[in-house]
Parts: C-alpha cells; structure tokens; sequence
C-alpha cells in the first residue's frame, strides 16, 4: 500500500489493511496545516510548564492569577449548547477499541468519551484503527463477531466525545517538514476531517474531550486550532464543542478562564480526579512539607480534593457550562456477590455526592455501573437536563484551599506493596497494548499507574515518607519489595490465561522511574518511544 502523502510529510510505520481510508492525502494535510500553523506555540507552552516547574521546585505556590481577574468578575456565558450535549447525567469512557466502542454505545449512558489518551495504548496499530473504528460507529456500521457473539449498534446509542492526546504527546510516526507532529493535533484532524459533515448530518457534531492542560493559554492554543479547522472545511465556527478535564492543579486555579478562552466551542468542565491527584504529587515532589498518605485515603471527601470539585460546579454553574464529575475506580465484580454489592454501594456513595454538589453528570468505566449511576442522579435531577440553576455561591475556595494537601497518614507496607503491584501490572498490560486494566476489582489507567509511581518516588525522598510502623521508605526496601511484588503481578495473569512476557521488562522500568533521581513527567514519555 502507497500512501498519497501531502508535501513535507513522511509516515515512517507499517500500513495495515483499510489505513489508507483515514490516512488520506485531504486529512492529512489538514494535520499538516494545524501543526505549521500552531506547533510554534504548543513547544512555547510546554517551555512554559517547565519553567513554572521550576517556579514551583523553589517553593513558589500557585494562585489565582491577577491579570485575569477581570475574566473572573465579568459577566459572560458559554455559547449555547447542541440538544445532544444537554443531558450528561452518566457518561462512560473507555478506549478506541472496536467492542468497548459498540458496548459503551450500547450502554444506555447519555454520552461515551471515547479515548485516544490515557486508557489507550498509544501504539500505530491502536491510533489508526481507533479511527476507522470511530468512522464506523459514526455512520452507524462498526461490528465484531468474537467467540461466536455478534456485536453491533443499537438503535439509540450514546452520544459521542473523543478525546485526543495531551499536548505533551507526540505522533513519533508522522513527520512534517522534518517535525513530529502533535498527537493530539494528529488525532483531532483526522477525526474531525473524516467525520465532522457525517455527525452533523445525524443530529449531533464533533465533540471533544480535552485533557492535561495546566493553563488557559493552553486552552487558547485548542481554541485557535478549532478555528482554523472549521474554516479549512466551511464549518461554522462554534460546531465544535469540548469539554476540558480539570486534570492538573495548576488548571484549577485557572478553571474559570479556561472556560472563557473556549466559550464559542465549550461544553464545560470535568473533575478528572485520578489525574489531579498525579499533578499535585508531580507538582509538590520537592516540597519538604507535601506527603499524601495511601492512594486509598485520597477520596473526593479528603479537603483539597472537596475545594477543587466544589469549586469546578461554581465555575461552571456561574458560566452556564456543564459540570462533569469524575470515575470512581470501582467496576462490577461477577465472581464475588458481597463484594459485589459492596462496590455498588461505593459507586452509588460517589455519584449520590456528586448529584447534591451539583455536578451535572458523572463517569463510569464498565457497561454495568451505568444504571446505577444513573439512578443516583435522577433521584436529584428528575427531569431536568442540568443543574445549572444550583449556583454555588455558598462556596469561597481560596488558594490554601485548594492547597491544603492531606492525609498525610497512614502510609503502609500494605500501600506502599499496592503501589508497585498496581504500577507493574498496569506497565505490563500497557506495553503488552492495553491500556485499560481491571486490577485488585478497580478499572485502571495512565493516571492511576502515574499516581503509583509518582507515590513511590516521592515516600522515598520526603522526611514524611515513613510507615505507620516506624520505617522509612527507602530505595532498599522499594527493591526488596518489587521482585515480591512481581511475582504476585505474574501469578495473577498466568492465573487469567495471559502471556506474562511483559511484566518482567514492566517491573524494570516501575524500579528505574520510581527511583531515578530525575522525575519523569509522565511515565508514558519514554516507554512511548519503546513501542511500534
């Protein structure tokens, strides 16, 4: 297969069959165009994360940011929103994989955020038939026949988001003028291109999903990018519609103008909490005084986590924008009735917080949570589509709000084994691709991986860092534990009736980037380059 290639631009990957349906000259050069035009910026803007890095290494705090105080106090709303974006009570997510897509569509949610980023495996074979997959469901075509089981569309289906990758992530197979291309830019044009006139035709449009960002500067640069890609194909601006995670602290603090930078194209805030807890670890690694205890304590009850979801609904109620609350981990457990029930009864603790605080809507990862996720916010909501008439003036959220980081305790054996489990096992699994993983009964991602890793590394330096048995977390007693660890990740796959070929090269690079002295950013980055 030989690909008519727009000039300036190679491909350097195998060509599978139907690749050169999404990899066609016209979309292409829409991916060429976007990065001339903005791939200046998105390298200014991740300079910018790393000298704010720096800010904060120095003992530097976030707040909110004076110069746009007046984007704060003015008086504006979002644009209106399409009557398939009205109603998010549950959404579901998963990645571009052809039966999570028919399943998750399928699912009775109002809405599906179908993943390119963190649930996926950013391999070549991955990104390109996640979009033919994604063509498919849009026009209503895409089928699979496994182990003798028919699966295809139902007649009402989910509305549909996408989400491309973070700015920070490159398409290192796609090169224009000698540069890689964005992944996120990548991912978005050809969706958008093969798909936008298609969606609109049934009803409904091209929307997004957008992860990462740390800034409304970032949220500029998606906006920009929307302009110019509806005017490539005389699209009305304002079609497109995205829905930003608030996945970085450094995001909260900016929540309001990110909603103002993409008010022509936004379709409001969601509390990505698995990512933020990754980013205040990431962001404080180097202050003496941040220690968070287990991952298990870190609930969306815990104070910063209750300032930042409480401050997202204001934001986005005071705005007219939807306001999206997070995935509880929990998924159902078909051999266990009891604790079965107990993780329903958790899933409907987190969704029956979320509906009284006013979110308009909530993630599930699994088919089966969406019911009972669904109950739990009509019982608020009833026949409304929103919340928005919720103003949430009653909450103040000043900086040392959203800063004031615990528990610190208890950090455990037990936690500290889980950590490395989790990460060797999520490592594995993603280099194997997949990137979305059922571990320990909960539904694990990048983010849950990164806050493993990032956990580890931080117990290890921090004078906080100490057991509830007296011991400090040290790099012995990381290696000690790994090899045990290990053997566990291994005896459970085999166990599952999967290879275990990965794990051993997983629990090498978990030891490497949970004890390296220089943190890496995001534990995607190097393994990424490591895959075809």
């Amino acid at each position: 297969m030989k690909l008519d290639l727009p000039e300036g631009m190679t491909i350097q990957a195998p060509l599978a069959e139907g690749f050169d349906r999404v990899l066609t000259r016209e979309a292409l050069a829409l991916a060429a165009m976007l990065h001339r035009r903005f791939e200046g910026r998105r390298q200014e803007l991740l300079a910018a994360r790393v000298t704010r890095q720096r800010e904060l290494d120095a003992g530097k705090l976030p707040d909110f940011l004076p110069e746009t105080r007046h984007v704060r106090e003015g008086e504006w709303k979002i644009a209106p929103l399409p009557a398939a974006l009205e109603c998010r009570r549950v959404e579901i997510t998963g990645p571009v994989e052809r039966k999570m897509i028919i399943n998750a569509l399928n699912s009775g949610a109002d809405s599906y955020m179908t993943d390119f980023e963190d649930s996926n495996t950013p391999n070549w074979l991955n990104q390109i038939q996640g979009q033919i997959n994604l063509m498919e469901a849009v026009r209503g075509t895409i089928s699979l026949e496994q182990n003798g089981k028919q699966y295809k569309l139902n007649d009402k289906v989910a509305t549909m988001l996408v989400r491309p990758r973070g700015w920070h992530l490159d398409e290192k197979h796609v090169m224009v003028d000698g540069q890689r291309v964005s992944g996120g830019i990548f991912d978005f044009a050809l969706f958008f291109f093969h798909n936008a006139r298609e969606q609109l035709a049934r009803g409904a449009g091209p929307y997004f999903y957008l992860p990462k960002m740390e800034s409304h500067l970032e949220a500029r640069l998606w906006n920009d990018i929307f302009v110019a890609a509806q005017d490539a194909l005389a699209i009305p601006r304002g079609t497109i519609k995205a829905t930003v995670l608030i996945e970085t602290i450094l995001a909260a603090f900016e929540m309001e103008e990110i909603l103002f930078e993409l008010r022509e194209h936004s379709a409001g805030l969601n509390a990505g909490r698995w990512d933020y807890i990754f980013s205040c670890i990431k962001k404080f690694k180097s202050n003496r005084d941040f220690c968070l205890a287990n991952r298990g304590s870190i609930t969306m009850t815990v104070p910063f986590m209750r300032a930042y979801a409480l401050n997202l609904v204001k934001a986005c109620h005071k705005r007219g924008a939807p306001a999206i609350g997070g995935m509880s981990a929990l998924i159902p457990i078909k051999s266990d009735p009891v604790a079965n029930e107990k993780a329903m009864a958790g899933i409907r603790a987190d969704k029956t917080r979320d509906a009284g605080d006013g979110f308009d809507g909530g993630w599930v990862a699994h088919p089966g949570l969406v019911g009972v996720a669904m109950e739990e916010f009509v019982k608020v909501l009833g026949d409304r589509p929103n919340q928005w008439a919720k103003q949430r003036n009653d909450v103040v959220t000043r900086a040392a709000d959203l800063l004031d980081f615990q528990p610190e305790q208890p950090i455990t054996e037990a936690g500290l084994r889980n950590n490395i489990n989790v990460g060797i096992h999520y490592l594995g699994s993603w280099l194997a691709g997949n990137g979305c993983v059922p571990i320990h009964n909960l539904m694990e991602d990048a983010a849950t991986a990164e806050i493993s890793r990032s956990q580890v590394w931080q117990w290890v330096r921090s004078p906080k860092g100490v057991l509830d048995d007296g011991r400090k977390v040290t790099t012995e007693l990381v290696k000690a534990l790994i090899p045990e660890e290990l053997a566990k990740v291994k005896a459970t796959v085999s166990a599952a009736g999967e290879d275990v070929g990965s794990y051993e090269r997983a629990a090498e690079i978990f030891e490497r980037m949970s004890l390296a002295e220089e943190f890496a950013e995001f534990l995607t980055l190097p393994l990424y380059e490591k895959l075809d």
